[in-house]
């Protein structure tokens, strides 16, 4: 698995500063005055190439060559298997301004999920920000559904044949979880698919008023999200002039979609001790508890954010073995 430590986030830009540059993340993104934006390959990508012992097969597919809107499709190779199973419709991290389907920790992180919770996985690879801001993201992961109601019919994509449609479930981490939210919740007035539930892991959410997690706690040297970081993530994807109390942002500011409609599914929140969004998604699910919304949450003990990507925590593999476990159980009722 990928580690990204800001050590190695040092000296990779290309482009001159020459006091251009109005928004900077560390190693990851530096957006200059005139608009040009560059992203340092700090993480290698991966083809979707498997090979044959870890019993998984993928492929790349293409929904909108305009947007270049795409997907990597995975499945269980193993032939035994004689029920359909449930679909994940996965969306990556990275503030919604880096990251990719083909990043090399996500290709391993859902080789391993197809396999561990017998799933079909639809990694999406979404347009970025800031050259898209939002609802740019949440625009692509509804077509995306749109693309597999007609998949459905037509059966072209030979790892969703044996993907139980009806059995469909969004998820993502980080930027990704707050992007399946969003998606589901414009699926509840156009119900194109009818989603079971939605897997939030770590969900990036945020909010004017700080909380104590995002004040008081102290993120080590290799931490994948800070207070900083996450304020440059929000000012580059939220559109120009708005505040993080946008209901994009903040799922319980006023305007924001309604909790309620969160009812229809069934949710698994799955949080990191030392992340500084870890209260935040508290409060998120207190919410949705307090409404009467079918939720489970899972607090994984002395990891931080993305910790089940990245692996730059000491006990990273160990509690996403653990998560595998609650997400196969969420999915396999």
């Amino acid at each position: 698995m990928a580690t990204i430590s800001l050590s190695q986030r040092s000296t990779t830009f290309r482009h001159p500063k020459n006091g251009s540059v109005v928004e900077e993340i560390c190693g990851l993104i530096r957006v200059h005055k005139d608009g040009y934006v560059e992203r340092p390959p700090v993480v290698a990508h991966a083809s979707c190439m498997i090979p044959l012992g870890l019993e998984v097969t993928a492929t790349d597919v293409m929904i909108n060559k305009f947007t270049n809107l795409w997907a990597r499709v995975y499945a269980p190779s193993n032939k035994q298997l004689s029920s359909k199973r449930p679909l994940v419709v996965y969306f990556h991290g990275g503030g919604f301004c880096v990251g990719s389907a083909s990043w090399a920790c996500y290709h391993d992180f859902l080789i391993n999920l197809a396999r561990d919770a017998c799933c079909v996985v639809v990694s999406v690879n979404y347009q970025l920000a800031p050259e898209n801001r939002l609802p740019a993201a949440y625009d692509d992961g509804f077509n995306v559904i749109m693309w597999l109601k007609q998949e459905a019919l037509k059966g072209t994509v030979n790892e969703l044949k044996g993907c139980d449609y009806p059995s469909l479930y969004l998820a993502g981490d980080s930027a990704g979880a707050n992007i399946a939210y969003h998606a589901m919740s414009r699926l509840v007035y156009r119900p194109i698919l009818s989603p079971k539930g939605i897997i939030l892991i770590q969900p990036f959410f945020g909010g004017e008023s700080r909380t104590m997690s995002e004040k008081h706690s102290t993120q080590p040297v290799n931490s994948a999200l800070t207070l900083p970081a996450s304020d440059t993530y929000w000012r580059l994807a939220l559109p120009v002039g708005f505040t993080r109390d946008h209901p994009w942002c903040n799922p319980l500011a006023r305007g924001a979609p309604r909790l309620s409609d969160m009812r229809l599914f069934k949710t698994l929140v799955c949080m990191a001790e030392l992340d500084i969004l870890k209260d935040r998604n508290l409060e998120f699910t207190s919410a949705l508890a307090g409404l009467g919304a079918p939720v489970q949450s899972v607090i994984y003990k002395d990891v931080g954010h993305a910790f089940q990507v990245l692996h730059n925590y000491p006990l990273a593999q160990t509690r996403t073995h653990e998560m595998m476990a609650h997400v196969k159980a969420f999915i396999n009722p």
